[in-house]
């Protein structure tokens, strides 16, 4: 049994058609139902394709595991460096770069 029982019908001209399989295209989608009930239930389709994101998830990682190794050889010698303290720091600041850079291109969606 279908889910799906109800049917509406659109009449396109070529150029219409050419322009949702061009959007679809860009999307990567090949079902072309579901893009246009997507279209119809919710206005538009984003793909978002942020390299800053990558890099973004990158450095926090580096962060992350950083952290951990200052930890144990704080825990280890009692003592922290600032050698490796300006090193998170640095790194911290590239992340709050990133992510106002982000930031910025999202709002530009609007």
């Amino acid at each position: 049994m279908r889910q799906r029982n109800h049917t509406i019908s659109i009449r396109l001209t070529d150029a219409e058609l050419r322009m949702i399989g061009q959007k679809m295209k860009k999307l990567n989608l090949t079902n072309r139902e579901a893009y246009l009930r997507k279209m119809a239930m919710y206005g538009y389709c984003i793909q978002l394709d942020i390299p800053e994101l990558k890099k973004l998830t990158t450095l926090l990682g580096r962060c992350s595991n950083n952290l951990n190794q200052y930890a144990r050889k704080a825990n280890q010698t009692g003592r922290i460096y600032r050698e490796d303290i300006m090193d998170l720091k640095t790194r911290l600041d590239e992340i709050y770069e990133l992510t106002g850079q982000i930031l910025t291109r999202l709002n530009a969606l609007q």
